[in-house]
């Protein structure tokens, strides 16, 4: 019988370990979990006090009730008036103010500017009315002053950091959207140009071979072929109507160029200080004029994002044919220094050009290491 090594396995499992600590880690349950026991250790060095003069209670009794009042944490995002609830609980009956700090940053946090309001305000109306109590707070003799100088800076600074953060996710989220928006609008665009082109280069097929059709059928007409040419020629024409009304066209826009256009668009970009180092195989030239167009977009959008991003820098730009597939690599070095102002970029150029290429079967990388920024687009040449 063969026996497993030892080692390997030992390794294995203390792999699996370190994965699940780390995904367990960034959990937002593990950051409750953490946040309850942080509260339970600071509430648990004043497990003497408690014993000996707050409410009698027994040191093990102490550790339980406080344990049980930490726990609310653990549904401070859904709940978080049950912590809030608790810590009063805790104010009145064992002069404890740790847990309401906790629960009163969770209710701003998770609920909002409103809710730690009114949560700060009842808090510190409860503790004022605990304070008319007869042998609370400790020691005898605290002024309302003294006792207001402590209640009150604990539950605000708590609620003011709450709502800080529960503004903070929101503008968070709200830039996401944004991000995602932009995406989403970008991709769209990309998709309706593509329609376009399609509706530009097949709209020209169909449109010749509507009247190369019609010219044979003219010159049939006499023969047993004339009806075939006749219905050809009508098909070819239905097939442009169609085509018509599923791609609508909004406003005029001029056709996309191809790779002819590319030296020209290299020019402008050197001419704008980013000078292009182009290299193209002639088979490019004999891809169909949507291909091209894809090409051209790009290099379009690879050019524009270097000189937004390293300005100055010379950009390679390389299209070769490798089999099957035309592959588009442009290249550019980075900047030593960071511009002090970043340049203003919505972010979705590499979706549109994802889009782009996706839509025609290829695919499209961006990499960036520490010194260079290089995009490689592949596309099937059939």
């Amino acid at each position: 019988m063969r026996v497993k090594p030892v080692v390997p396995a030992l390794h294995r499992w203390v792999a699996s370990g370190r994965r699940l600590t780390e995904s367990w880690a960034g959990s937002p349950r593990a950051l409750d979990v953490l946040i309850a026991l942080g509260c339970l250790g600071l509430m648990a060095l004043d497990l003497p006090g408690l014993a000996a003069a707050d409410n009698s209670l027994s040191g093990p009794a102490a550790a339980v009730v406080l344990a049980l009042g930490c726990a609310s944490l653990l549904v401070r995002r859904r709940l978080p008036w049950i912590s809030y609830l608790a810590a009063l609980l805790f104010i009145g009956w064992l002069h404890e103010l740790t847990l309401v700090q906790f629960a009163l940053y969770s209710v701003g946090r998770y609920r909002g500017r409103r809710a730690g309001i009114l949560a700060t305000v009842g808090y510190v109306g409860y503790a004022l009315v605990m304070f008319t109590v007869p042998g609370w707070p400790e020691p005898q003799g605290q002024t309302l002053s003294g006792f207001l100088g402590l209640v009150v800076p604990i539950g605000v600074l708590a609620s003011v950091v709450g709502i800080a953060a529960y503004r903070h996710d929101l503008v968070g989220e709200l830039t996401a959207r944004r991000a995602e928006s932009a995406v989403l609008q970008a991709v769209q665009q990309e998709r309706t140009s593509v329609a376009r082109d399609v509706h530009d280069f097949v709209g020209r097929e169909l449109t010749l071979l509507t009247v190369r059709s019609e010219v044979l059928s003219m010159r049939a007409r006499e023969t047993a072929y004339a009806k075939d040419f006749e219905e050809l020629s009508d098909t070819a024409r239905r097939a442009h109507l169609v085509l018509n009304d599923i791609i609508v066209q909004r406003g005029e826009r001029a056709s996309t160029p191809g790779v002819e256009g590319l030296p020209a668009l290299a020019e402008e970009s050197g001419r704008a200080g980013s000078p292009v180092r182009l290299a193209m195989d002639e088979d490019a030239h004999g891809l169909s004029p949507l291909r091209q167009a894809a090409v051209y977009r790009v290099v379009q959008e690879c050019l524009t994002n270097a000189a937004k991003h390293a300005h100055g820098e010379t950009i390679d730009v390389t299209i070769a044919a490798d089999g099957p597939q035309l592959r588009i690599a442009v290249s550019n070095a980075l900047p030593v220094r960071t511009p002090g102002r970043a340049p203003v970029s919505a972010g979705s150029g590499t979706a549109s050009m994802s889009e782009r290429v996706r839509s025609l079967g290829g695919t499209l990388t961006a990499t960036r290491t520490e010194d260079s920024y290089e995009v490689v687009a592949t596309l099937p040449r059939g």
